[in-house]
């Protein structure tokens, strides 16, 4: 294994048209937190696939796929499956982006994030001395935001699913009447969790036994309430949630516990329809999610900043490598704080934000031989160019070409910690997305400013950065994405880069140690796999290098063609969260 002696030198310069050889690496390929000890190897077919984060949801999907249906019916389908196997994460109660391309090559976005009830207001998460109340905007009633998951999923299936709604929505039905079995990690969350689930009494009654003893895999599991919400919703479509009984549940419990949520609220919410945001990187053509997602804004200036150097050449989890990804990441999330917000509300300027000369400038500072300090880093000025934790993502390819990934979201492990009473699903605590204070930190450390402050009706600024690559012929050949809060923006450039620039295959990519840096604080976080050498020579060039336990959890498909122009998809499921599996057939 190769070592530059300090201090780094940088090939300046050295475009990258396509990966001859696999980058050498500060980590032996594979050596991700995989708890087997081994390196996996990716899921592979032929005609259709589906990596989701829990193997019932994934099984939902692929049965889908082969009963005729599209990657878009199979996304709702497993998308309504997680909400009952992934109670974590999976959603009812929350929000989030689905992003996909289509077989004749259009591609489209569905912003279904969560919205603040119309009585928010921007204040509301301070104290009579004007600072944040500390757990205001993360536990209880009142920092849950309207739920738009099932108006999300609904909205696909209409515009551009092929199958009954009933046929994809009766899987999760059985699931949550039948029962599931319990995973290790689903036992494990549910006894960690206990105490604060008791502070709930709906919640207690739902998500803790009886009788104390501590849930254990292969239990049984059933949410009888739950499935009849299912039900409300394959009968009466949009109405079966948002009107009648389940919407009068849900502000029940609002009512219940001082949250905001009206029948007014539920009954406004709408998911939206917005352009995808592209750019390039190397000759391919990036995919992604604008705002309020801000994890595409900052992935493509990303991209931008490293793209002058040969990552090839300086590898993977190598010191050259890490200091210039970490100096990328540490500008991208200083614009992050300053400019993005709701597009409804105020101008985000997506175009400059991801202006490569914008981005050139503000990499000028960069040094090979010494850290940027953040407190020296300012959020930048764009040019005005005219405008054309916890969560879960599932990437989908259909035997059709048609390519779907969405991540959705109750932003932490079960959300706000209230379950709707009568109705069984956790609710989301995404209102700490919005600013509580401006250059206050929110659950994830994050700073935010002005353009994200809460109003009625707005959308918090989300880290979700759903994610499709095509390669110079125009064919879709990389579709991922990561939960993990503002960890997920940095987890989707590691796998994009990983894969592209040094041709490793995907399974290792999701797999290998990570590292996140986000402008405030100053500090680049670690997996504890990660390299020792190379957190020395990090230290050294004056990084605080801090390890942290594992984060994110890339699910992601890679499709290669051949020369007849047969396809073979390769799955990545990620192995720092047992329950991530990909299917395939």
């Amino acid at each position: 294994m190769r070592r530059l002696a300090l201090p780094l030198v940088f090939p300046l310069l050295l475009l990258l048209t396509a990966p001859t050889s696999a980058c050498r690496a500060g980590a032996p390929e594979g050596s991700g937190p995989d708890t087997t000890g081994t390196a996996q190897r990716p899921v592979q077919a032929s005609r259709g696939m589906v990596v989701a984060g829990h193997a019932e949801a994934s099984r939902v999907g692929l049965a889908v796929l082969q009963e005729g249906g599209n990657a878009v019916d199979a996304a709702v389908a497993v998308g309504f499956a997680l909400a009952v196997v992934l109670p974590n994460a999976g959603n009812v109660g929350g929000g989030g982006f689905l992003l996909a391309r289509f077989p004749d090559g259009t591609a489209t976005s569905l912003d279904f994030r969560e919205a603040a009830p119309g009585a928010a207001t921007a204040d509301m998460f301070l104290g009579e001395d004007g600072e944040p109340v500390d757990g205001r905007s993360r536990l209880g009633h009142l920092a849950v935001g309207v739920p738009g998951t099932v108006a999300g999923l609904l909205e696909a299936h209409a515009r551009w699913g092929r199958l009954p709604l009933a046929q994809l929505i009766e899987p999760a039905i059985r699931l949550a009447e039948g029962g599931y079995p319990l995973t290790r990690r689903d036992a494990h969350l549910l006894n960690y969790y206990r105490e604060e689930f008791l502070a709930y009494p709906s919640t207690a009654r739902y998500f803790t036994t009886s009788d104390a003893h501590p849930y254990a895999a292969g239990e049984a599991f059933t949410q009888r309430d739950l499935g009849a919400v299912l039900r409300r919703i394959r009968d009466d479509g949009r109405d079966g949630f948002y009107r009648g009984r389940t919407a009068d549940l849900i502000v029940a419990e609002m009512r219940r516990g001082g949250g905001l949520i009206t029948h007014a609220d539920l009954e406004a919410y709408r998911a939206i329809e917005r352009p995808v945001l592209v750019g390039r990187y190397r000759g391919n053509r990036v995919l992604t999610m604008g705002p309020p997602g801000t994890g595409g804004i900052a992935l493509l200036q990303m991209l931008r900043a490293v793209e002058p150097y040969d990552l090839n050449e300086l590898g993977i989890n190598t010191p050259e490598a890490t200091h210039l990804g970490g100096e990328a990441m540490r500008r991208a999330f200083a614009d992050r704080a300053r400019w993005l917000g709701d597009p409804g509300f105020v101008d985000v300027p997506t175009a400059g934000l991801t202006d490569s000369l914008y981005v050139r400038r503000r990499m000028a500072t960069f040094r090979p031989d010494r850290t940027t300090p953040s407190a020296t880093i300012e959020p930048g000025t764009p040019p005005p160019t005219p405008e054309g934790s916890e969560t879960t993502h599932y990437s989908i390819v259909d035997e059709d070409g048609a390519v779907v990934a969405v991540t959705y979201t109750i932003n932490d492990y079960f959300g706000a910690k209230v379950v709707v009473d009568g109705a069984g699903f956790f609710l989301n605590d995404e209102m700490d997305d919005f600013t509580a204070a401006p250059g206050r930190p929110n659950l994830w450390g994050l700073i935010q400013g002005e353009n994200n402050a809460v109003r009625p009706g707005a959308r918090p600024a989300s880290s979700m950065t759903p994610t499709i690559i095509e390669d110079r012929q125009g064919r879709p050949v990389l579709v991922l994405g990561s939960p993990g809060g503002s960890r997920i923006i940095t987890t989707v450039f590691q796998v994009v880069t990983d894969v592209l620039d040094c041709g490793i295959d995907v399974q290792t990519a999701v797999s290998l140690p990570r590292f996140h840096h986000q402008w405030m604080p100053d500090v680049l976080e670690v997996e504890p796999a990660f390299p020792d050498e190379t957190r020395a020579a990090l230290e050294a060039l004056g990084w605080t290098v801090n390890e942290v336990s594992t984060f994110g959890a890339a699910d992601a498909i890679l499709i290669e063609y051949g020369a007849n122009g047969r396809r073979r998809l390769y799955g990545g499921a990620d192995p720092r969260r047992e329950n991530d599996t990909a299917l395939g057939y």
